[in-house]
């Protein structure tokens, strides 16, 4: 495959990478992993390093003058060039190692193409900043955003930043989501493509700016390309003055979960959209 990768364009550079890593999670799937420490009970596995090294053999045979940052191996590449990839190989680490499926590849070349792969379902989620589709095999269809599903997937791992202006434990238990969704902990970036897929009403994370992070770029990327509503939990744009991430599937269940968010600091100003 590596060898074929000259003359394509940067989606699909960044479909065959995405493939590429999945390959690997999926072939060391069920495997006894040595955990690799970070610290605060972090880790990685050899299934998360050998994947972004078949995803940066993918990027260095197409594109060999551009940046790369890795979730396991950072920063590589001359500082001069403009492009930048970010790369996390496996996002559910600690999913992937109790076996558990629900684990996504995120491949994301700032300000142009993104792809997130299911090494399970052979799903890859995938846009070229302009339009977001999913490939299934053979076949393939746009991405379409809904809320139908009643189904807010929020992302409960530490450290929580806002905390106490925001928690969203709290959220979960206000009485008006309590009336209208249904949480879920998917504890990987796969549920942002679920949400430009119309499979989540919308996803729901604390932190700073997550906009440039390996873990969220490519699901943030495919979430506007489909339509999706995308801010920070505060309300205002994903920058680096942002507060985590809020992406809705339309703009009514955004504003209505603004208003959840910030009923539990009525004291605090809060942005919201135009």
């Amino acid at each position: 495959m590596i060898n074929s990768l000259t003359g394509l364009g940067d989606v699909e550079v960044a479909t065959a990478a995405a493939r590429a890593g999945a390959d690997v999670v999926r072939a060391m799937y069920g495997q006894r992993h040595t955990r690799i420490n970070k610290g605060a009970g972090d880790f990685a596995t050899q299934a998360d390093v050998r994947a972004e090294e078949a995803i940066l053999d993918v990027i260095r045979a197409a594109r060999p003058g551009d940046r790369v940052r890795g979730e396991e191996g950072g920063q590589r590449g001359a500082a001069g060039t403009g492009r930048q990839w970010l790369v996390d190989p496996l996002c559910g680490t600690l999913n992937y190692a109790a076996q558990s499926r629900l684990v996504a590849v995120n491949v994301a070349l700032v300000g142009a193409a993104a792809a997130v792969a299911d090494p399970f379902s052979d799903e890859v989620f995938f846009t070229d900043g302009e339009i977001a589709r999913v490939r299934q095999g053979p076949s393939e269809r746009p991405l379409a955003p809904t809320s139908d599903s009643g189904l807010v997937d929020v992302n409960l791992d530490p450290p929580f930043p806002s905390s106490p202006a925001f928690r969203a434990v709290e959220l979960l238990a206000h009485p008006r989501f309590i009336e209208r969704f249904r949480p879920r902990v998917l504890s990987t970036t796969l549920a942002l493509a679920w949400v430009a897929a119309g499979r989540r009403a919308a996803y729901v994370s604390d932190g700073g700016d997550l906009s440039k992070s390996v873990h969220f770029a490519a699901g943030i990327a495919l979430c506007r390309a489909a339509g999706c509503t995308v801010t920070g939990i505060d309300g205002a744009p994903l920058g680096p003055a942002g507060r985590g991430l809020l992406v809705t599937a339309d703009e009514e269940v955004h504003a209505l979960l603004m208003s959840m968010i910030s009923s539990q600091t009525p004291d605090q100003t809060r942005r919201t959209l135009p």
